[in-house]
């Protein structure tokens, strides 16, 4: 059971077919040589009986001659009921009979099978007997020698063509076999390419009636049905984000009037912190859902020097915790696009900065054929079972609940997203400083 799931299907189709072909040729070839066997042995029990019919025609007329004629190879004795030997042909023994009185009485229902070294020969002797007047009998033998020796090239042609035969079926059925198969690989090959580009593309579907037609045409259907939901779905999520921009926008305003002019309080404080962290949840949804429904085509990555695209970042979030390490080489430069590589630092910054105690750092160096951005920070970290959930949209650790007002947990995700657009692959991994080490990896320029 365990190596037929090993198998491909055309593997499990093609053992199961030359099984199928092998067992069938076993039994004909079986029944082939049986039945020509059988056909054999009885054309020359019949050729015995009308020799011995002749022969009992002669006895009854008185008119048996010796020695008596015969056709072929066959060998006639006409005996008493003492097994004496009355006449014979030529070929025969006048002294011994042919049969023993026991071996006549069989002989007599049905031709037995006698050894011929009795009466000097070599060969196995097939004899018939027929009872003749004044109680004599015609004994008819004939020699099994030409009909073994054919039963014997019939045997060896079969054992030698039976393997040959299997071999050339089952190349016939491999390549049978896989021309059927073809269109189903088309179709696994397609389904593939569509859950690897994400975009909504469809099976191509075979020019034939086949279950394998109706088979991509309801997978076509499906995917209908899913690209309609989805799309429903980005709609929905960019709707929401856009009606939410405007009076978010409004209420910022006001309450940052209110400061200035010293009204509200601590209450307009509050609430103008709030608004803010609405307003950036509500662009990171923008930007996912823009992601999500490829509307935001991939600009060309153009060489970006790296020291000052870190110097900007680290004046954008000072706080007196970030620390930038010098880059080396001090040229160096990397492929991408600066307004995304400006949203993946500044996420990882303020995803540090939020969970920091004490000291953020951040720096970039050349490995390999690639340009690693690295940002450290001393907090809690992230233990490994989780690095790959925090990468998810809206996974916020209890812990990250504890020490903070509430990120949205979309900040990751969308560095996740950037950077795999672009080719690069995002590391989460234990920082020397105690806390998360976060690597995002991106081709040098």
């Amino acid at each position: 059971m365990r190596l037929s799931r090993r198998l491909s299907l055309r593997a499990r189709l093609l053992t199961i077919g030359v099984l199928g072909v092998a067992v069938a040729l076993a039994v004909g070839g079986g029944v082939l040589y049986g039945v020509l066997r059988f056909v054999g042995l009885h054309t020359l029990d019949r050729s015995a009986a009308a020799t011995a019919t002749d022969v009992v025609s002669l006895v009854r007329s008185n008119r048996l001659p010796d020695p008596i004629p015969v056709t072929g190879a066959q060998i006639v004795q006409v005996v008493d009921a003492r097994d004496r030997v009355l006449s014979a042909s030529l070929n025969a023994d006048r002294l011994t009979a042919l049969l023993s009185r026991a071996e006549v009485r069989r002989a007599l229902r049905s031709p037995v099978d006698v050894s011929g070294s009795r009466n000097g020969l070599a060969s196995r002797l097939r004899v018939t007997a027929t009872r003749a007047p004044r109680h004599e009998f015609v004994l008819v033998a004939q020699q099994l020698d030409q009909l073994e020796r054919s039963a014997r090239v019939l045997r060896r042609a079969l054992l030698v063509t039976y393997p040959v035969l299997l071999l050339v079926l089952g190349l016939i059925a491999w390549r049978v076999v896989g021309a059927t198969l073809r269109p189903v690989e088309v179709l696994r090959a397609g389904a593939e390419r569509i859950s690897g580009s994400g975009r909504d593309e469809r099976l191509p579907v075979p020019d034939t009636d086949d279950e394998i037609g109706a088979l991509a045409r309801t997978l076509n259907s499906m995917l209908d049905r899913l690209a309609s939901s989805r799309e429903r779905q980005r709609a929905f999520v960019a709707d929401v984000a856009h009606e939410l921009r405007s009076p978010l926008a409004s209420m910022r305003t006001q309450l940052e009037v209110a400061q200035q002019l010293g009204e509200g309080g601590e209450l307009a404080d509050g609430m103008h912190a709030e608004t803010v962290r609405l307003g950036t949840l509500v662009e990171d949804l923008l930007v996912l859902a823009r992601l999500d429904a490829d509307t935001a085509p991939l600009s060309p990555s153009e060489p970006v020097a790296i020291a000052p695209l870190l110097a900007a970042a680290a004046r954008r979030h000072d706080d007196g915790r970030l620390a930038v390490l010098p880059v080396e080489p001090t040229d160096l430069h990397l492929l991408g696009d600066r307004d995304e590589l400006v949203r993946v630092l500044a996420n990882l910054l303020d995803n540090a900065l939020r969970h920091a105690d004490a000291r953020v750092q951040l720096t970039a160096e050349r490995r390999g054929g690639r340009v690693v951005l690295v940002v450290d920070d001393d907090g809690p970290g992230v233990a490994p079972a989780d690095r790959e959930r925090v990468l998810e949209r809206f996974t916020r650790l209890d812990e990250a609940r504890d020490r903070d007002a509430g990120g949205s947990g979309l900040g990751l995700a969308i560095v996740h997203e950037l950077v795999s657009r672009r080719g690069g692959r995002l590391v989460l991994a234990d920082s020397p400083l105690g806390g998360l080490r976060v690597e995002v990896l991106l081709p040098t320029a």
